[in-house]
């Protein structure tokens, strides 16, 4: 039994947990945390007198927490969110908003919004500092557990305890090197066409495909990568066909030609999505406000 009172615990040892969680490093945390190494070390031997458990064990040449780390870390995450609520419940200043904002994007999105979102944010809110996560195919568990604050995503998880908002939808079009062909004139030059597409995950296609599969229209895929920032080395120099959303023609597929699509598909919608523990945060409300801002220039 500990002989300390969880009375001891406060916001600053709460995020020590988190961090050195979040980095497994206590040279790394100090840094983040802007302290030493030795107070970092004190304040890890506190935590583990008031939890009674060892927290972070050595692994290689690093630490690894334990499992009562991992699970007490998710909620330290919530009880800091609160805290920081606590704290703008009457007036939020962005100026004077401290904080690491974490959002889940993939390299479509990321590229598209996150950028000029960094720029826009260090000008309102300069002590804020920015962490970008891949969101793959969002999980309930990656906002609940606070993994990221914001997910902006073409697939928003569903559930009565996570929100959406749609931000802009897209069309898809098809891009090949100009160099080495034409854009495909049928769609039976277009299915005859080898291609390379993204998958996040080994049993999901994208929903342009999968919209295609149910009507028996299947594509032959001779590249498949994790993301769309793959796509242009394999596509560079080849005949293939890439298929993606038209707004990647002014950056990351600016370099090839493109076309429209020569068969029906679907549109690209875009969603910010979040926790509704966040729902009525007044530094959440104005995050979500400078989202949406930055999509309607676009």
């Amino acid at each position: 039994m500990s002989k300390f009172d969880w009375l001891d615990l406060d916001a600053k040892l709460l995020k020590l947990l988190v961090t050195v969680v979040d980095t497994g490093s206590v040279t790394q945390a100090a840094h983040h945390l802007g302290v030493t190494q030795s107070a970092v070390s004190h304040l890890l031997d506190k935590l583990r007198a008031i939890t009674g458990d060892p927290l972070f064990v050595k692994s290689g040449r690093g630490i690894a927490a334990t499992a009562q780390a991992e699970a007490l870390a998710v909620r330290a995450r919530s009880l800091l969110g609160d805290l920081e609520r606590f704290a703008h419940a009457e007036t939020f200043v962005p100026s004077k908003w401290q904080t690491q904002l974490t959002i889940a994007a993939n390299d479509f999105q990321r590229e598209l919004l996150l950028p000029a979102l960094m720029r826009n944010l260090r000008e309102h809110a300069p002590l804020l500092t920015l962490r970008v996560i891949p969101s793959d195919i969002p999980s309930l568990e990656m906002l609940r557990q606070e993994h990221c604050q914001l997910a902006i995503s073409p697939r928003p998880p569903e559930s009565t305890d996570v929100l959406q908002k749609r931000l802009f939808v897209d069309r898809y079009r098809v891009f090949y090197d100009a160099t080495l062909r034409k854009a495909p004139k049928s769609k039976a030059d277009f299915l005859a066409s080898d291609h390379a597409t993204v998958m996040y995950s080994p049993q999901r296609a994208l929903d342009l495909d999968q919209h295609w599969q149910a009507q028996g229209i299947h594509r032959k895929f001779l590249v498949s990568v994790p993301g769309f920032a793959a796509l242009p080395s394999f596509l560079r120099g080849t005949r293939m066909l890439v298929t993606a959303p038209s707004m990647l023609g002014q950056s990351l597929m600016h370099e090839f030609g493109s076309a429209d699509v020569p068969l029906a598909c679907p549109n690209m919608p875009m969603y910010m999505i979040w926790h509704l523990r966040h729902q009525n945060d007044p530094a959440h409300q104005w995050l979500r406000q400078q989202v949406e801002k930055l999509v309607s220039k676009k």
